[in-house]
């Protein structure tokens, strides 16, 4: 066997080395040869892949007890600890009987994805194995680094307690936390539709050569979203639309990074077998939100006010509004969970679920960057905001609304946009809040003293007074003409 693959080594980097040279191919591609070649004598290295899939077991895995020792802490005595909240299960090594051409590993009886009728019978529920799945494929990707790069139907089994079960580790990745940082952001930046910073993070990430316009990268990922009616969340759709702009500025992927690529469109694929609605980008959302509330990196935090913010400092206030919402409904789910809830479900709520400390911290730090002097052309479009909030509060029909019971339940999201998000987000605000006043009165505390946060307050007082004061005399006016009309028309209907 190995003798082949040399064989086929060299025949891969001779052809390679023929196309780079007369069909002018792309200059990385000998890299990529050599990473092919390297992973393809990879898997045939049982004790790599056997040192492989304990690795993975340490890190998301549950053996049958909550405690295994593996081949390398043997040797010193010591533990792997694993979660049995995770459900995710990896095959026991039998390191007695394993060798470098022979692997021997624990048997599972499972079921297999693609079995309709198994899945039925054995009553597991197809969006809990698809959570699991995912949350696992995120935790690797995007929190850890170490990663199974090809989670296809083949790869994974349901067992009968609902546990999901991986097997063949031998096409395993290894990203460093600068690449992982950087799929977060390309993530973001994807949902926001931001050409620019997307064209930055590839940059950024080594993906383009050097001396490359970046104003002329950004139009044509720019070109790719279009209207709107081209914006995919299928990953396979994404990489189609990308796969032109790749082409054309000749993106240059870091072998793991290609992995990771693999990775994602097996994880979609094998999710498509149990849920063909499924999209990736959608459903890791939350996660990736979780991971940016609850990592204090400053890295991290530039990515969450990038989510917030935009780049001229105007806040998405949709966004803002639907990330709170979120935040609320989780906690508050979180929050009546009952006791005997089983671990399962407990464990597909907890990862969708955001810490209340991580939230408020990140609230925190957001409110602080808005008051330094970096957020200050975020202060002149809050200030903005504020006023056209107020300003729709202030109109006719919103006071006589306030005036007129008959009227409350008018529908003014249209037409006062604004002050329904803000109204909204302060709803679901005081909501989160009311899951854990002790933290959110401690930060408010903590801002209370802050003199940036006196003066930006006079500034809106003063901005709301200079506008306001040709209004107010005559909005004072209509209140009263409409409260007197309106106890009019009671005393009319008392005498009669």
């Amino acid at each position: 066997m190995t003798l082949l693959l040399t064989l086929d080594a060299l025949l891969f980097h001779m052809i390679g080395g023929q196309m780079k040279r007369f069909a002018k191919a792309r200059k990385d591609l000998l890299v990529a040869v050599n990473e092919m070649v390297r992973h393809m004598f990879d898997e045939i290295d049982y004790i790599q892949e056997a040192t492989n899939a304990e690795r993975f077991a340490s890190l998301y895995g549950l053996y049958p007890s909550d405690t295994q020792t593996s081949h390398q802490d043997s040797k010193e005595g010591g533990t792997v600890h694993h979660r049995i909240g995770d459900r995710i299960k990896v095959p026991k090594i039998y390191w007695d009987l394993t060798r470098r051409a022979v692997l021997t590993m624990e048997w599972i009886d499972g079921i297999k994805l693609t079995d309709e009728n198994g899945l039925k019978n054995a009553c597991l529920n197809r969006r809990v194995l698809i959570d699991q799945g995912l949350y696992c494929s995120l935790r690797q990707l995007l929190e850890v680094g170490f990663f199974h790069a090809d989670p296809h139907p083949g790869n994974l089994v349901a067992t009968k307690s609902g546990s999901l079960a991986y097997f063949d580790f031998g096409m395993m990745g290894d990203i460093p936390r600068h690449y992982r940082v950087g799929l977060i952001q390309v993530l973001v930046h994807f949902v926001n539709r931001d050409s620019l910073g997307l064209a930055n993070d590839f940059l950024s990430l080594g993906f383009l050569p050097e001396g490359v316009e970046i104003k002329s990268v950004s139009d044509a990922l720019q070109a790719t979203f279009g209207d709107g009616s081209r914006h995919s969340q299928d990953f396979q759709g994404i990489m189609n639309q990308l796969y032109d702009v790749m082409y054309e500025f000749e993106f240059s992927l870091p072998p793991d990074y290609a992995l990771v690529i693999r990775a994602l469109g097996s994880l979609e694929g094998t999710a498509k077998v149990l849920d063909p609605d499924f999209k990736i980008i959608e459903s890791a959302y939350p996660f990736v939100i979780g991971r940016l509330l609850a990592d204090p990196n400053p890295d991290m935090r530039k990515i969450l006010r990038e989510l917030l913010i935009r780049n001229n400092g105007s806040i998405r206030w949709n966004r803002l509004e639907r990330l709170i919402a979120a935040i609320s409904e989780q906690a508050s789910a979180s929050a009546d969970e009952p006791p005997d809830m089983d671990e399962t479900t407990r464990t597909r709520l907890g990862w969708k679920s955001f810490d209340m400390h991580s939230v408020v911290s990140a609230t925190e730090d957001l409110l602080l960057f808005i008051l330094s002097r970096k957020g200050q052309r975020v202060r002149v479009f809050l200030l903005r905001d504020i006023i056209e909030a107020a300003d729709a509060f202030m109109d006719d029909e919103i006071v006589g609304c306030m005036l007129n019971d008959t009227l409350r339940a008018r529908n003014f999201e249209e037409e006062h946009d604004m002050l329904m998000r803000v109204l909204n987000g302060f709803q679901s605000l005081r909501r989160a809040m009311n899951l854990a006043p002790d933290i959110w009165t401690a930060m408010f505390l903590r801002l209370a003293v802050k003199s940036e946060l006196h003066n930006f307050g006079l500034d809106l007082i003063s901005a709301l007074m200079i506008h306001f004061s040709h209004k107010i005399p005559e909005t004072t006016w209509v209140c009263l003409s409409r409260l007197l009309h309106e106890l009019t028309k009671k005393d009319s209907s008392v005498e009669q």
